[in-house]
């Protein structure tokens, strides 16, 4: 028989609890990692603004609804391709543009803190390497 109690349930956590080590004082504690839906949401939202439409109108011709692009544009919603292609088409992008400019936005915020309290024996280099 069991030591347990008749109507308590044995609970087996399929993972140990996550142990984050905790920042001495005075430490700042680790910035978060932007989310790949925020920059995507944010490149959308700052093309429509730069070109002087209206949700309304980039919803229209994407055939998005209007709540749920504002929810992309806004990080809330977690888009398909399909539909990050259509907006990026109702905005004159290519999907190939949309991203090529949200991953620009993730270089240059995760670049501000390079070693994100890391620290590596080489030094770090970000940059692009061009061959003839």
């Amino acid at each position: 028989m069991s030591n347990q109690a008749p109507n308590e349930a044995r609970v087996i956590p399929l993972r140990p609890p996550a142990t984050r080590p905790q920042p001495g004082p005075g430490a700042r504690p680790a910035p978060r990692e932007p989310l790949w839906r925020d920059l995507v949401g944010d490149v959308l939202r700052r093309e429509r603004l730069a070109q002087e439409r209206t949700l309304k109108d980039v919803a229209e011709a994407a055939r998005i609804s209007m709540p749920y692009l504002s929810e992309v544009e806004r990080g809330r919603k977690e888009a398909s391709s399909e539909v990050l292609a259509a907006a990026a088409q109702a905005l004159g992008l290519s999907l190939q543009d949309l991203l090529a400019r949200a991953h620009g936005r993730l270089t240059r915020l995760t670049t501000r803190h390079p070693n994100h309290g890391r620290s590596t024996s080489t030094p770090r280099y970000d940059g692009m390497c061009l061959a003839a």
